[in-house]
C-alpha cells in the first residue's frame, strides 16, 4: 500500500481530488476539524468508486474513532492508537492510503497553505502548494507511486498465500526484524535507526535471493523487505516470510533469508541513541 498525508487549510478538498485521480483500492483516514471539508470527502464514491471512508468524522488529535460496520464502510466508533495502527492493518487489502490532517515519518506528505513549513510534518514533504488547485495531481500521483510503500509482515503473507503452489505448502514461516532499545539494561536508550539503501542494487539484490530461495526443494515462495528511513524503537525494520511444503524447510530459509539479507543487500544503517550518534559499520 502506498500511504500520503495531506496536511493544511483545506486538506480534505485536495483529498476528495487526488481519491478521484487514484487508481486502486483507496483508504482515507480524515482528522481534519472542519465539517464543510469532511463533506468532501464523504461524497466520494464508496461502492462504485473501490473507496473506503475511514472514520471521516474523526476530530480527536490524539486517536482516531473507527468501527467497520456490516455493510463494509467505516463508522465513528471504537479505538485505535493513531495512524501506524490504520497504516498496518489496511495495507495489506488496499493499495493507497489517503491520511487527511495527519503525518508520520516515512509517509509522504503535500503541505497546504502559505504558513506551512517542512519542519512542521515528520513525513518528507513531495509537494507543497498554496491551495488545492495549485497542486498538479498528475507530477503528485507520479511522485507518490515512485515512493517506497508500506509493506507489512501481513502484507507479505497474502502475497505468498496467493502462489499458484499455495495448496502444496504446509508452512508458512516469518521472521520480523525490529528496533531493539537496547542490548542490556544499563545500556544508553536507543531512539531510532536510519536505514539508507543503495538504490536500484538493493532491491535488485533482494529479488536474487528470494528466487534463489525460493528454488529449493520443498520451497514454494519467498517474500522480503526491508523499510528505509527513520524507524524508531519499537518498530518493524525488516521482514522475511516463506511458503513451503514442511515446517523444516521453512525454519531453514526464514533464517538462512535473513541471514544472506544482511550479509549481501547493500542497506546502511545509523544509529541514534540518548548519548551519541553513529554508522553502525564505522563505529570502533
Amino acid at each position: 500500500m502506498q500511504p500520503i498525508a495531506i496536511v493544511g487549510p483545506s486538506a480534505t478538498a485536495l483529498a476528495a481530488r487526488l481519491v478521484d485521480r487514484l487508481d486502486g483500492r483507496t483508504a482515507v483516514v480524515n482528522r481534519t476539524d472542519d465539517d464543510a471539508e469532511d463533506s468532501a470527502v464523504r461524497g466520494t464514491d464508496v461502492t462504485d468508486g473501490g473507496v473506503e471512508i475511514a472514520s471521516a468524522a474523526a476530530r480527536t488529535v490524539a486517536d482516531t474513532e473507527v468501527a467497520l460496520g456490516a455493510d463494509g464502510e467505516w463508522t465513528g466508533r471504537g479505538r485505535v492508537d493513531g495512524l501506524d495502527e490504520f497504516l498496518d492493518g489496511l495495507a495489506p487489502d488496499h493499495d493507497y492510503l489517503v491520511a487527511v490532517g495527519d503525518s508520520r515519518l516515512r509517509v509522504p506528505t503535500v503541505l497546504l497553505g502559505s504558513d506551512a513549513a517542512a519542519e512542521d510534518v515528520p513525513g518528507p514533504v513531495i509537494a507543497a502548494a498554496d491551495a488545492p488547485e495549485d497542486v498538479d495531481l498528475d507530477a503528485l500521483v507520479a511522485d507518490l507511486d515512485a515512493e517506497e510503500p508500506w509493506i507489512t509482515r501481513e502484507t507479505l503473507v497474502r502475497r505468498v498465500e496467493s502462489s499458484p503452489d499455495a495448496d502444496r505448502a504446509g508452512a508458512i514461516a516469518t521472521f520480523t526484524g525490529r528496533v531493539r532499545a537496547r542490548d542490556a539494561p544499563d545500556d544508553d536508550r536507543t531512539t531510532h535507526l536510519a536505514f539508507e539503501k543503495y538504490e536500484g542494487v538493493a532491491a535488485e539484490r533482494m529479488a536474487v535471493i528470494e528466487a534463489e530461495l525460493a528454488d529449493r526443494d520443498g520451497v514454494f515462495d519467498v517474500r522480503m523487505h526491508h523499510r528505509t528511513g527513520v524507524i524508531e524503537a519499537g518498530e518493524d525494520i525488516v521482514f522475511v516470510v516463506v511458503l513451503a511444503g514442511h515446517r523444516g524447510e521453512a525454519f531453514r530459509t526464514v533464517e538462512d533469508g535473513i541471514d544472506r539479507l544482511k550479509d549481501e543487500v547493500p542497506i546502511f544503517k545509523k544509529e541514534t541513541t540518548e548519548a551519541e550518534e553513529f554508522w553502525v559499520h564505522r563505529r570502533d
